[in-house]
């Protein structure tokens, strides 16, 4: 996989949403919140969300 650094890309939308088990994206890893209040955060709050699922292994195609 190919490690993403900042700066990054505008959102980690993989196009492989699913929420349905969970409150966790199964594509980009970002919480039912996150993916709607994305077009309104900082960029330094996508930045944490960024650094936080970057650590947990997303965005993944294959989910």
């Amino acid at each position: 996989m190919k490690k993403i650094t900042p700066p990054y890309p505008d959102t980690p939308c993989v196009a492989v949403c699913s929420t349905t088990f969970d409150e966790i994206c199964r594509g980009c890893g970002r919480t039912v919140d996150e993916v709607a209040q994305w077009v309104f955060m900082t960029q330094e709050e996508k930045n944490i969300v960024w650094d936080r699922i970057l650590k947990e292994g997303y965005p993944r195609r294959n989910s």
